[in-house]
């Protein structure tokens, strides 16, 4: 039968991982940019996304997580200028956001865009989503 889900060993593993990669990283920064002190804001947590709400909740929260470089408490507050936040976004560099709404660019190699299809088989479903979200 096929195996459902990571179990407590490979979860365990994951976040060695990710801590030997965090700890790895912060020391490679701090050294090349001569600093002290800690790189990241919290501690990694993971959590097994086991139904499909929950995975598209995800996609959506990662992908409209740099709002709050322009707008602190959209969450709580709104979105009173649509147009800025879409321009935002896609202007903003740092986010996949991009490469799901059809932008080429050289960042494209590293993305995985045939994972999410199975939620977003369009441009037009993952802006949809997307926008659900940010109540536009």
């Amino acid at each position: 039968a096929p195996k459902q889900g990571l179990g407590a060993e490979e979860m365990n593993n994951i976040t060695k991982f990710i801590l030997k990669l965090c700890t790895s990283y912060s020391k490679y920064f701090n050294k090349k940019y001569n600093r002290t002190g800690k790189l990241f804001e919290d501690k990694f947590k993971s959590v097994h996304i086991s139904r499909e709400n929950q995975s598209k909740f995800l996609f959506s929260y990662i992908h409209l997580n740099p709002v709050k470089l322009i707008l602190k408490n959209w969450k709580e507050e709104g979105i009173k200028d649509k147009n800025m936040v879409i321009k935002f976004l896609n202007d903003y560099k740092w986010s996949s956001y991009k490469d799901f709404i059809g932008t080429i660019r050289s960042e494209n190699k590293i993305i995985d865009k045939n994972f999410p299809l199975d939620y977003f088989p369009t441009q037009k479903s993952f802006k949809k989503e997307i926008f659900e979200w940010l109540k536009l």
